[in-house]
């Protein structure tokens, strides 16, 4: 039996159902069990298993020699990471929150993204930095962020954002199996735990064997005629609910999850713009010298007459994350914010 999951578009086989979370794990064990120079570390990996549930089980299963809790020191373990990776190893490190990124972005990206270069391509450096993103959960501003924009400017870092369950296990894979440092960010609402708010999509099928996404490949998820939406993680689900909103008043829309932000399916992109003559982008990340930016230099630098109407942005404005709950909600793109958005980019 086949089934299609309606967030990728991808067929799978059976019809087992899993979390985002179990998808992930399901995909580290796969490729320890495959590989031994795969290993996984971080801070509350072990024994807690990641806080938002990305390592659970994996101590029990394959040990403390390969599932490492570390101390609280992001600059410690991430350059311990690199300089496994630089010795044939395959690190998976956990950075806790994204956030957490500025007492350690020398180690990311002066070393991890670069030693590759530096040494004229002789030295590879196969490491998956992974991370949970996004508000909604009143965490503050140092807890809250997307940042995956931030990442994607700076060269010599792929960067993956899955979306769903199966998109999570085969880009985790990909992530892998890659050759080069992968930043992997997973938004804690499409995670499928318990105790956060509830997403229907956040659990969904996931083929038992292991398989690969192609990193830099994004998916149409939903046909349609009127605009397009381009966006990614927990946005695509939010998009996807107002589309099915839309359609009941005669509002046909495309969206388009991007999947990875490095490298970047710009093809995919101007394919549906082509056709549908609008566009929305939708993006958790901050507004200014981002995602949406690249798209519409995107669009001008291709053809701007390939738009009927002017480009709107839906993201966050330039301001931290507040921690009270109606501001965090008032600068997140909410479906409300989405659906005025689109309905006005319609209506131009």
């Amino acid at each position: 039996m086949t089934v299609t999951d309606t967030t990728t578009n991808k067929p799978s086989s059976g019809v087992r159902r899993l979390t985002t979370a179990r998808a992930m794990v399901e995909a580290i064990a796969q490729e320890m069990e495959r590989d031994p120079s795969v290993f996984v570390m971080g801070e509350d990996v072990g024994a807690y298993g990641g806080i938002f549930g990305s390592t659970t089980g994996l101590l029990e299963r394959f040990g403390s020699e390969r599932v490492m809790d570390t101390p609280i020191s992001e600059t410690g373990f991430i350059g311990a990471g690199i300089g496994a990776a630089i010795e044939g190893m395959r690190p998976i490190v956990e950075l806790m929150f994204v956030d957490f990124f500025g007492v350690c972005m020398d180690q990311i990206y002066n070393h991890m993204a670069k030693i590759h270069y530096e040494s004229g391509g002789h030295v590879k450096v196969p490491m998956v930095l992974m991370a949970a993103v996004g508000g909604g959960y009143s965490d503050g501003a140092q807890h809250s962020q997307c940042l995956w924009g931030t990442f994607a400017h700076l060269p010599g870092m792929k960067v993956v954002v899955p979306s769903n369950p199966a998109d999570a296990k085969g880009l985790m894979i990909a992530a892998i199996r890659d050759d080069n440092p992968v930043i992997y960010l997973f938004h804690k609402g499409v995670m499928g735990l318990p105790w956060m708010a509830k997403n229907s999509r956040a659990i969904g099928p996931v083929p038992e064997e292991p398989y690969e996404l192609p990193i830099g490949k994004a998916a149409v998820v939903r046909e349609g005629r009127d605009a397009t939406v381009v966006t990614l993680s927990l946005s695509v689900h939010h998009t996807l609910d107002v589309a099915d909103e839309l359609a009941a008043q005669g509002i046909d829309v495309e969206v388009i999850d991007l999947r990875s932000l490095v490298p970047l399916d710009g093809e995919t992109v101007l394919a549906s713009v082509a056709k549908t003559g609008r566009l929305v982008v939708v993006d958790e990340d901050y507004r200014s010298f981002g995602l949406s930016g690249e798209l519409a230099a995107l669009i001008a630098e291709h053809d701007p007459g390939m738009l009927r109407a002017p480009l709107v942005r839906v993201a966050v404005p330039d301001v931290p994350i507040p921690y009270a709950r109606p501001l965090e909600r008032f600068v997140l793109p909410t479906p409300e914010r989405i659906k005025s958005g689109i309905v006005s980019v319609v209506g131009r």
